[in-house]
């Protein structure tokens, strides 16, 4: 896995230099002391898992989480325990206290190597099988489910897991929703939140930040992300008269 550190404290970075080199399936890409370094080397290279400290100047880890619309696995790094609940509901794989422990670390590192491993199996056929140009199968309750593309309203992530709305019903998931957007066919489907794609033939209207939807009979709004609406925007033009 390419690993990218970023911490302001030098001491933080050598202690998680140490521990990276002593496994070998993780690799330092780089190390910053602020999130503007970090932001461009994200742009830049192909990163998988983040070890990000929350306590920084300018802008704080969390906040920068925030502003990446397609982020890598994320494990907080800091001193002050009670962002902790913050960091879980940005879906961070884990959270370590410092001073870090390598046992701790490790424990970490190896949630991280799980998820890697099930993304990338995933992506090489694990997790969604295709069959035909119209639907797919997709791991769920221990066994391969067909769904169609034209009965999904929309898909929702919720930490490991994604729930895809059917017109009738909804499939639950192991996987990723980075991993699910990667395969699903960009003609039909709009990730338009962290948390949210939709069926573009779904959308019955975009309202503000929001998009409406029909489930049940009833109209289900989606918010749109400030990474993503100037996509969805251009979608919505090209079809409009």
């Amino acid at each position: 896995m390419n690993v990218l550190i970023v911490d302001d404290e030098p001491l933080a970075l050598d202690v998680l230099e140490t521990y990276i080199d002593k496994v070998p399936e993780l690799k330092i890409i780089g190390k910053c002391t602020n999130a503007l370094e970090a932001n461009e080397l994200i742009r830049k290279e192909d990163i998988d898992l983040l070890f990000l400290d929350i306590q920084m100047p300018q802008i704080t880890g969390i906040d920068f989480l925030k502003t990446l619309s397609n982020p890598p696995m994320v494990i907080f790094t800091t001193a002050y325990s009670n962002y902790a609940l913050e960091g879980f509901e940005l879906n961070a794989l884990d959270y370590l206290l410092k001073p870090i422990s390598l046992d701790r670390f490790m424990k970490a590192v190896n949630k991280a190597q799980e998820q890697y491993d099930l993304t990338h199996s995933e992506a090489a056929g694990g997790g969604i099988t295709a069959a035909s140009e119209d639907f797919f199968f997709v791991k769920a309750d221990k066994k391969l489910v067909k769904v169609r593309y034209n009965d999904i309203l929309y898909i929702e992530g919720l930490k490991d897991y994604v729930i895809i709305r059917l017109k009738v019903g909804r499939v639950i998931t192991l996987q990723t929703m980075k991993s699910l957007e990667a395969k699903l066919p960009s003609k039909l489907f709009k990730r338009i939140h962290r948390s949210y794609i939709v069926g573009l033939d779904k959308i019955n209207a975009l309202v503000g930040n929001m998009v409406e939807v029909t489930e049940k009979g009833q109209t289900k709004t989606l918010p749109v992300g400030k990474n993503y609406r100037d996509d969805l925007l251009q979608l919505v033009n090209k079809k409009r008269l």
